[in-house]
């Protein structure tokens, strides 16, 4: 430290031996009384010995660090306070509390220090010689010093005004930063530099600054104080007002307090996990609701909403398991067949094993009633390990089913999908979607059109909800929508699914079914012993045949439901739980009576004006038999059997057609003027339509003009042109199933249909002979039985009916006709 004396004046005086003390984050100046408790042996010994011997002076001195229990020479500071003990009062505890006056400023010389070994140290200190500090500098400092303790005192209620007066009434610079100091909260380090600053202007200067300190200080302090108590005097203020609302509102009978309602939903929107705009939204709708009377509407609506937004599973998902071989072991266990689903779920969650996030796909069977196409569905969320929700769309036909009504309707809600998430509980299940074909279209809007953005996996991550008025991400739900034909699904939306068939089942797949899953299954249900009855192969395939007439296997299902019921009632008559009853072939008419369908629709004989066509409808594959018969007329076209408009004009191409070839099949070019046609297609009473009839219906009439037969074992599908050609046409695999049900031989289809061969089963095409044709002349060539093309176009014949006969040219008349 820099000494502010010259060499030549004298630094030092009153050397003296003292007793020293030291002392821990407190710092002595001279003229200040402090009392402080001394608990330390060594510091109480050296207190006794001041005295006994040393006339009461100590020389007290701070240590450099504070945690040193027993300090040496090198971990005290330099310089202390020679001080005077005024009082001494021992206590209970060991301790004694002493009043201690500051003196002087003292230094201990290090040749003088001594006992650090024994009970307590001594040391010989220096006095400080030190100066008044004079000058119009020095008195304004003190001026400034006054005002500043006056402020300080105003701000700090612990100091007595008496202290203030008494600090204020020293007009030395020196004495003034003594008396200031220890009224101070600074560190003690701080407070050694002032008591180290030998200065006196100097001393107060920096006491000054450090005075200034604490008055900022202690006036932030004042403030936050303030504030605090303001605060919880209103803490106070709303738990006693909200104690006096629950005491009303129990005095009233109401046992619900709105306000602890506004709570408990406050608690659990801080718990919930959901994206920041619904909890802001949350939070203006509760700010609302707390300031809404519970006896208005109004509060109902706004915390029926609050709810609906913590009801709903935001960012919850279900931990999914994912394991392909136990997947692809749950399908097959499940679904006997169906092939192309189960290898598409497959490639999906092998491809979801490999990434970490992948958008839920949008997969639409298409197949006919009862081939399983919600069960697959069941079955998939099963091997996923996911939730399974259901939503049947039949006659839906209001949007708001879809997308919510707004909140400004009463009894609004969120829509179906909404709906079906908050009951899951999860934002990752499995949602199927059924009878997306079936829905409707009024002045309520269009449910499809609101599905658009549901099943779009480019939109349906901020799907929008009316009631909800929120974003709500969808791209993690794995969607499967069933249906039962696709011409009835606007395009758009087709466009947004992945489209997979699933088309009839097969005799031997019915069989396979039936015997190993449906069978086990309602024996169970109607409370059986798989003792009580055998149901034989033959049995299931009478069944198959004569009982049912599906794609799917929902009717083999009543009907094995049927047998077991009746052997349950044979049971409970004959008293004997155990007894057996087998069931075969030759006895199935006992237990389901007469046969509902004759087996196969094929013409037991070639018939004239008789053609077998091949239709694809709701149910799968069917046989469509199609009539000609001619009658004097005048040229009328009759069509009947409730054909659509697509039938219709495929008969008037097909006549079109055949007047254009005239020539080449020998009639007469006005032929059509001295006939009625009539055109039939059995079964009137259910609708018919499609773009495939075409050479079915031309095949037929040729065959009634020309008066000859056509094959009772062939059937063929196909469009026809005005030129003869012949198109592609849907559905070759559900038409080819029903040909093989009816034990067609031949098969007639369109050439440009050659490619969809490769979708049929090797079981239909094995028992088929599939014939690719392109135009009419083909068809006729393969369908017409007569000798040869030579006789069916522009061939002679005799022995025609004389309907028929009439309408050929005169030079073709007389000659042979088969």
């Amino acid at each position: 430290m820099t000494s502010i004396f010259s060499d030549d004046q004298p630094r030092r005086a009153d050397r003296l031996r003292l007793p020293v003390m030291s002392l821990r984050e407190v710092v002595m100046f001279p003229r200040s009384i402090v009392p402080l408790f001394v608990g330390r042996e060594a510091s109480i010994k050296a207190i006794e010995n001041a005295v006994s011997t040393y006339d009461k002076k100590i020389f007290l001195v701070a240590q450099r660090a504070p945690e040193t229990e027993k300090p040496q020479a090198d971990d005290l500071f330099r310089m202390g306070t020679v001080s005077k003990i005024l009082q001494m009062l021992r206590l209970p505890d060991g301790t004694i509390k002493v009043l201690f006056e500051g003196l002087y400023r003292a230094e201990w010389d290090e040749d003088g220090l001594e006992g650090f070994e024994d009970d307590f140290p001594t040391a010989r200190v220096s006095r400080m010689a030190e100066d008044d500090g004079e000058g119009s500098e020095a008195e304004a400092l003190v001026r400034t010093a006054h005002e500043a303790m006056e402020h300080y005192g105003r701000i700090n209620k612990k100091l007595a005004p008496e202290t203030i007066l008494a600090i204020n009434a020293q007009t030395a610079p020196g004495r003034l930063a003594d008396a200031i100091m220890p009224h101070l909260k600074v560190d003690y380090i701080k407070k050694q530099e002032i008591l180290e600053q030998l200065a006196p202007v100097k001393r107060l200067e920096e006491a000054f600054a450090l005075l200034q300190g604490e008055i900022e200080i202690s006036s932030i302090e004042k403030k936050i104080k303030s504030r605090v108590k303001q605060q919880m005097e209103k803490n106070q203020r709303e738990y006693y007002l909200n104690e006096q609302l629950k005491a009303i509102h129990k005095e009233m009978g109401r046992d619900e307090d709105p306000l602890a309602e506004v709570a408990e939903f406050e608690q659990r929107l801080q718990e919930k996990d959901m994206p920041q705009e619904a909890r802001e939204k949350a939070l203006r709708e509760l700010k609302k609701m707390k300031h809404t009377p519970p006896s208005s509407a109004e509060y109902t609506v706004v915390r029926n909403y609050v709810e609906w937004i913590l009801d709903l599973p935001w960012n919850t998902l279900q931990d999914v398991t994912i394991d392909v071989t136990k997947a692809k072991e749950i399908l097959d266990a499940d679904h006997y067949g169906l092939d192309k689903p189960k290898e598409r779920i497959l490639e999906y969650l092998a491809v979801q094993s490999l990434v970490e996030k992948m958008k839920g796909p949008i997969l639409c069977l298409v197949g006919p009633p009862g081939v399983g196409k919600t069960s697959l569905a069941k079955s998939i969320a099963r091997s996923m390990d996911r939730e399974f929700v259901r939503l049947s769309l039949g006659g839906v036909r209001d949007e708001a089913e879809i997308r919510g009504h707004r909140r400004t309707y009463v009894g609004a809600l969120p829509g179906k999908i909404i709906q079906s998430l908050k009951r899951v509980k999860f934002n990752n299940p499995v949602f199927c979607l059924d009878e997306v074909d079936k829905m409707s279209t009024d002045f309520r809007g269009d449910p499809s059109s609101a599905l658009l953005e549901v099943l779009d996996p480019e939109q349906n991550y901020a799907f929008g909800d009316h009631y909800l008025d929120l974003d709500y991400d969808l791209s993690k739900i794995f969607f499967i929508t069933t249906a039962n034909s696709l011409h009835s699904i606007p395009l758009p939306l087709q466009d947004r699914m992945e489209i997979i068939r699933i088309p009839g089942y097969l005799e031997t797949e019915k069989q396979a079914i039936a015997e190993n899953f449906l069978l086990p299954k309602k024996i169970a249900e109607n409370g059986l012993k798989p003792g009580n009855i055998s149901v034989s192969s033959e049995a299931v395939l009478e069944i198959i045949r004569r009982y049912t007439r599906e794609a799917g296997v929902r009717n083999v299902e009543r009907e094995i439901s049927s047998l077991c019921r009746k052997v349950a009632r044979k049971l409970v008559e004959g008293h004997d739980r155990e007894a057996k009853f087998p069931i075969d072939g030759e006895n199935v008419q006992q237990y389901l009576g007469v046969p509902k369908f004759r087996y196969g629709e094929m013409e037991e004989a070639p018939q004239v004006g008789v053609s077998t066509g091949l239709a694809y409808t709701e149910l799968g594959g069917e046989m469509l038999m199609v009539e000609t018969a001619l009658m004097p007329g005048a040229g009328k076209v009759e069509i009947t059997g409730k054909l659509g408009d697509v039938m219709q004009e495929s008969a008037r191409a097909a006549l079109s057609y055949i007047r254009s070839r005239s020539a080449n099949f020998g009639l007469k070019p006005d032929f059509h003027k001295e006939i009625d046609i009539h055109i039939h297609v059995p079964e009137g009473a259910i609708p018919k339509d499609g773009p495939s009839a075409g050479i079915t219906l031309a095949t037929a009439m040729v065959s009634a003009l020309l008066n000859m037969p056509v094959r009772n074992d062939l059937a063929m599908t196909g469009e026809i042109t005005l030129r003869g050609r012949v198109l592609p046409i849907g559905g070759l695999r559900e038409k080819l199933l029903a040909a093989h049900r009816a034990q067609i031989k031949k098969v007639l289809i369109p050439e440009e249909n050659a490619k969809d061969l490769k979708e049929v089963p090797e079981a239909i095409l094995n028992g088929l002979e599939i014939v690719q044709v392109k135009h009419m002349d083909e068809v006729l060539a393969q369908a017409i039985l007569c000798e040869g093309p030579d006789k069916l176009f522009c061939g002679r014949g005799a022995g025609v009916a004389p309907l028929a006969a009439s309408l050929l040219k005169e030079e073709y008349q007389g000659q042979t006709r088969h």
